[in-house]
């Protein structure tokens, strides 16, 4: 969600920057196109004014001062003239010493020509006939002012966009998050479906999201009711074979097969890794619970009772302890990690002298799970023996077998690791790291 908002964001920002900064900038320049028709009728009226001004002497043509603007005889008052006779010019005493690069063309000029003091002057000129001369008047007008004006317009201009892209990205983010409110909610449902938290999702979703949650919660019923069927084939698979596999095994008592002793023991062993394999395939298929959202694992809920099994099991006064986080709650299925942890902790109880204890420790990148006993160990050249397929650690144990494999399998699932070293209590540490899972974030 995070990721869409920010893309809307800057989506919105880029957008909002551009059209303001066209506005701003389209604004001005039709305003300048504006100003600059009208000062262009001003510079025109100036034009004719300075004609009327030109009366007829003794001499000839001279200007009369009376009807000439004071501001042509104040130095630089950025307010100059030029007017051109075959046989004279007059330069407005505004100018004093300064000489203006005046364009040849007639009308508003383009450009804008320098002026004296870095003075910007808007030119115009225009060509009339007096008395049968003709006259060429040019006057000009400082610009500077203009563009001065136009640029604190600009940066004012600039302030309030972004002044108005801030407040707009704010209203942005607030409606952002308030249209995005139900997906929000729906992905924090989600992670609690994950999290066995849920079984199925809110049915008050709005409108446009109604019919992505009723998929999800008849696709999840589905699989629930595909998966429990499974399961209850399974089971009764497994019921069925054990009826068959304790016939053979009685059959193998039998008197005629006493006889044979070698034929006996070669039946025994055969069906003996029967039962074991139909046991490992039953407990395999079962880690398909992993496809929907179940009850997962809240060590202090189910630990103590775990442990409580483990000392009726073993009687022998071991002492029993187990650490964890306060409020740990392992995000995998609770079956799979009692199973995980019951044989772990019962291998570690048939081996240890007086002292078994189980730690959990919460990680950046996931969870670890220690397993110590006080008893003999296992020599370091054998640890990648009895971690290897098939091996057994309670070989002179009573037991057929299946608990490492059945471990083996469990971790292959969630993609964790595991490892044997030397305990601090004298005997053997089983290492188990589990990666964090996305959904437990």
């Amino acid at each position: 969600m995070r990721s869409i908002q920010g893309r809307l964001s800057l989506g919105l920002i880029a957008i909002l920057v551009l059209v303001s900064l066209v506005l701003v900038q389209s604004s001005l320049w039709l305003f300048e196109a504006a100003l600059r028709r009208t000062l262009a009728n001003n510079l025109r009226e100036e034009a004719e004014g300075l004609l009327a001004a030109m009366v007829r002497g003794p001499a000839g043509p001279q200007l009369d001062p009376q009807r000439i603007s004071p501001r042509y005889d104040r130095p630089f008052s950025g307010h100059y003239f030029r007017i051109e006779l075959p046989e004279r010019v007059w330069r407005s005493r505004s100018l004093w010493d300064a000489s203006l690069d005046w364009p040849p063309a007639g009308g508003l000029a383009e450009a804008l020509i320098d002026g004296p003091q870095d003075q910007r002057l808007l030119t115009y000129a225009a060509d009339y006939r007096r008395s049968g001369v003709p006259v060429r008047i040019q006057v000009a007008q400082d610009y500077r002012p203009i563009l001065d004006s136009f640029t604190r317009v600009r940066i004012a201009g600039l302030a309030v966009v972004g002044v108005a892209v801030l407040v707009l990205l704010l209203l942005q983010r607030y409606a952002v998050k308030l249209a995005l409110r139900p997906l929000e909610r729906a992905r924090a449902q989600i992670a609690q479906l994950q999290q066995g938290k849920r079984q199925q999702l809110d049915r008050d979703a709005p409108a446009e999201l109604q019919p992505l949650v009723e998929q999800i919660n008849h696709l999840l019923q589905q699989t629930e009711q595909t998966l429990e069927r499974s399961r209850n084939a399974l089971g009764n698979l497994g019921h069925a074979l054990k009826t068959p596999l304790a016939v053979l095994n009685s059959l193998t008592l039998h008197d005629e097969l006493a006889a044979h002793p070698a034929l006996q023991a070669d039946l025994r062993e055969q069906l003996a890794q029967i039962e074991q394999r139909v046991s490992r395939e039953l407990g395999r298929a079962r880690l398909a619970g992993e496809a929907l959202p179940a009850s997962h694992f809240d060590c202090q809920a189910e630990l103590p009772a775990l442990f409580e099994t483990l000392a009726m099991i073993h009687p022998q006064g071991l002492d029993l302890s187990w650490q964890a986080p306060p409020g740990c709650r392992l995000p995998w299925d609770r079956e799979d990690l009692l199973e995980l942890l019951g044989n772990l902790l019962d291998n570690a109880c048939k081996w240890a002298d007086s002292q078994v204890r189980m730690s959990i420790e919460t990680q950046p990148d996931g969870y670890r799970l220690l397993v110590d006993d006080d008893g003999p160990g296992i020599e370091p050249e054998r640890r990648a023996e009895v971690l290897g397929r098939g091996t057994r650690l309670d070989e002179q144990r009573a037991g057929h077998g299946l608990g490492l494999a059945i471990v083996r399998d469990i971790l292959a699932s969630w993609q964790g690791d595991w490892t044997l070293a030397d305990s601090p209590l004298g005997g053997l540490r089983v290492d188990i790291r589990l990666p964090r899972r996305s959904a437990a974030r």
